[in-house]
């Protein structure tokens, strides 16, 4: 699994300076793709570029890193397989597709469970996830990097307002295919249709769906007001991320370089975080520029009551979960 090229140029290692280069001795160990499905124009493809930066310079340029927006090397799916084989890449983390892996992940990404995003904090400090992370690695081919990737609050798009969960009633909405997703619209009675994020646009565009919902860094990145023109701030999920990559390969790495892919994923999702929060208003600024409403009096009340059903729709997850993470964000 290790590299043992001897060259590096700024072609393959981003954002790094030939000056860089120069003293890095050019001992190149370890070279690792961060491929992901949205484009580049998105908060998270500049925080994984940030993230590759860091793991250059902290390492010496031992290790080298490249980024692949927009699906280049496969569906999430894929690029999780992938990682299952033991590939030298490293990836987006996502609590619905981890819950593919072991179950109990799957309620960080449950409907109206955080009041605010900063609430996440005190559950990724807690010793429940400490345990969960453990739980991952033990059974699984994962090594969990981090997960404090602020990817930002999801909302409808669509050409009408939904403003109070009856307007979810009969909604053909895009979802990813993620049981979580899946539950919580077939709660408030949407038709959630599977479609991968590259085919939305054309599904939104040709009326295949009549909505689809996302973080509006994403809906600008992916074009769809062009298709789409009023926005709800539904809120239904507020979406953290990180970055994970086969377990076998994270040990066998020395421990110094373990830690600076450790610590520079926390880095970059303290990056990331700030960077989302930070152009919010950019977004909605360029997405009314272009003729985009926003339908901000929205009663996520009863959306919150419509979706409870769903934390007892996943018979995998462990006995008590619910309210073990209820009492944590009440701490």
């Amino acid at each position: 699994m290790i590299n043992t090229r001897c060259t590096v140029s700024a072609a393959v290692v981003l954002s790094i300076g030939a000056s860089f280069f120069a003293s890095s001795a050019m001992a190149q160990d370890y070279f690792f793709r961060i491929p992901h499905v949205t484009s580049a124009s998105e908060p998270v493809h500049e925080a994984l570029e940030h993230f590759a930066k860091l793991i250059a310079e902290r390492s010496g340029g031992r290790i080298g890193a490249e980024v692949f927006p927009g699906g280049a090397l496969g569906t999430n799916l894929e690029m999780y397989e992938q990682v299952d084989l033991g590939s030298e890449i490293i990836i987006l983390a996502d609590p619905g597709y981890l819950a593919n892996f072991l179950p109990d992940f799957g309620i960080l990404n449950g409907p109206y469970l955080l009041e605010t995003p900063a609430e996440f904090q005190k559950l990724i400090a807690s010793d429940w996830y400490v345990g969960l992370v453990d739980q991952l690695r033990e059974e699984t081919n994962l090594e969990l990097l981090t997960l404090n990737w602020f990817f930002g609050d999801r909302n409808v798009i669509s050409n009408k307002e939904v403003l109070t969960a009856a307007d979810f009633q009969g909604l053909s909405i895009r979802v990813p295919p993620n049981p979580m997703w899946i539950a919580t619209f077939e709660a408030l009675g949407a038709r959630g249709e599977q479609i991968a994020w590259a085919e939305v646009y054309g599904a939104l565009a040709s009326g295949v769906v009549d909505a689809a919902e996302a973080p509006l860094g994403s809906i600008v990145g992916a074009s769809l007001q062009e298709s789409a023109k009023v926005i709800s701030m539904t809120g239904h999920f507020y979406a953290w991320i990180g970055l994970t990559m086969n377990d076998e390969l994270f040990a066998s790495m020395p421990e110094d370089l373990q830690e600076v892919l450790r610590t520079s994923a926390v880095d970059a999702g303290n990056f990331m975080t700030d960077l989302v929060l930070s152009k919010q208003t950019e977004f909605i600024e360029v997405l009314e520029a272009q003729g985009v409403s926003f339908a901000m009096d929205v009663d996520r009340a009863s959306m919150r009551e419509a979706t409870i059903p769903v934390y007892s729709a996943f018979p995998a997850w462990s006995d008590g979960l619910v309210d073990q993470v209820r009492a944590i964000l009440a701490q």
